[in-house]
């Protein structure tokens, strides 16, 4: 990790209560979107394989893992997005560089509930999405790095973790809202309509939301941190060697390898494993989803103020320990026909908000890792490049590993090795960051 600097956390003076609150909104408002719309893909996967990977005479499941491979196909591409948004964002700065990036994943989604499919379009179809996927994994790659950098450099005093916190929240209301728009369409709508049409009606409601974010950026001052560099560069800004940039970013990766795998097996995967290894119907995996991730959101919040108040590797490494020891009994719990629904759901509960502690503090933490001539890209690629190999491989090994094995109990594994491999790397945390200037 880059070394710290010394001292009590400090705001620029040019900060005001007005500009941090906008900050927040701003800097969030795209998380939500690129969220909801990652959730309803993640919704929508088995429907998704029918339209777009199941040429006549291939099976439900090879469809199943196509779609995965193109959902993590998007998440490959996001440390490029991460790098290449990163390298502009701490450059030219983060408001110009968080517009572009929601214009491009607000286009790119939009055309994904147009697109033909394999059935008007043949193998173009399959080939459209994927480009598609592409355009948004680069453009998350340049969200997350960019969004957390605006929050965190404009957060009062001690409350970064809080601040910070809202990118995490944003992916459980992001989610949240995926799976109530996913459910209201299969409550109104008959399953010929929702599997014919009305599965793209969410997709198309990105539209709305991406140009509401769009007039919020286009308002958004640029950070106090980042204004005060560019002002100072009279003298050369002191970027650090890229060889320990580059260690301090395989250390976030480290650090957020729980949160990334845990997350995704537990709050977007969960779906389609149930249906497709529980024989659960839509709606109850639509059901158990909304539960993990209402616990989920629930411990976000109090997760980032807590962060601030006793550090953030206590509270990380005490959701990463919660994960590994609990998921195989919640995961039995669930998959006990005899197991009464109460049960089940306070278990599905118990699962998010496990995630939801290492999620809470885990935007802020990353901020403290990078100075501010770097941190857009720095903490940008670590987040992507931990998404990318645990999160958006996370449905195409579960359900080629179960599938493989036999083994229902596979995400169990997943998850708990994972949060395994972070509590190692969140013990190198030093106890006060969250008491030091942001460099």
């Amino acid at each position: 990790m880059l070394p710290p600097a010394p001292g009590p956390v400090r705001s620029p003076a040019s900060t005001r209560p007005a500009g941090s609150h906008r900050a927040l909104v701003a800097g969030s408002v795209g998380n939500f979107i690129e969220w909801y719309e990652f959730g309803v893909y993640g919704y929508f996967a088995t429907v998704i394989a029918a339209h777009f990977f199941t040429p006549e005479g291939g099976s439900e499941v090879e469809a199943l893992v196509r779609t995965y491979a193109s959902f993590a196909l998007a998440f490959f591409f996001r440390p490029v997005g991460a790098a290449v948004f990163g390298r502009l964002g701490d450059r030219i700065g983060r408001r110009p560089t968080l517009v572009l990036v929601v214009c491009l994943m607000t286009g790119a989604t939009t055309l994904i509930g147009a697109l033909p499919t394999y059935a008007s379009a043949g193998a173009a179809a399959p080939w459209l999405l994927t480009l598609l996927r592409i355009v948004q994994g680069l453009s998350a790659g340049g969200e997350f790095g960019g969004a957390v950098s605006v929050m965190t450099e404009s957060a009062p005093p001690g409350r970064r973790g809080r601040y910070g916190a809202w990118q995490s929240f944003t992916v459980a209301l992001g989610l949240l809202a995926g799976a109530a728009a996913t459910a209201l369409l299969a409550t109104v709508l008959t399953t010929s309509q929702l599997n014919g049409w009305g599965w793209r009606l969410p997709f198309l409601l990105t539209l709305p939301l991406g140009l509401g974010a769009l007039w919020l950026r286009l308002r958004l001052d640029e950070t106090p941190a980042f204004a005060s560099a560019v002002t100072g560069r009279n003298a050369p800004v002191r970027r650090p060697p890229a060889a320990e940039t580059a260690r301090a970013v395989a250390l976030g990766v480290g650090r957020l390898t729980g949160w990334s795998a845990a997350g995704y097996t537990l709050l977007v995967v969960l779906p389609s494993y149930l249906q497709s290894t529980l024989n659960a119907t839509f709606q109850q995996a639509l059901v158990a989803t909304v539960l993990a991730n209402l616990g989920f959101a629930a411990s976000i919040l109090p997760a980032g103020v807590l962060s601030d108040r006793i550090g953030r590797r206590a509270v990380m490494v005490a959701g990463a320990v919660l994960v590994a020891v609990l998921a195989l009994p919640l995961l039995h719990l669930v998959q006990d026909p005899g197991a009464t629904v109460y049960a089940k759901g306070a278990a599905l509960l118990g699962a998010g908000a496990a995630v939801g502690l290492m999620a809470g503090p885990g935007p802020a933490m990353l901020a403290e890792m990078f100075p501010t001539s770097v941190r857009y890209t720095g903490l940008g690629l670590a987040y992507a490049l931990s998404n990318a190999v645990f999160s958006g491989c996370a449905g195409l090994i579960v359900t080629r590993a179960v599938e493989w094995t036999g083994d229902v109990d596979v995400p169990a594994y997943y998850a708990a090795a994972a949060c395994a491999v972070s509590v190692a790397a969140l013990l190198t945390l030093r106890g006060d960051d969250h008491r030091r200037a942001l460099r």
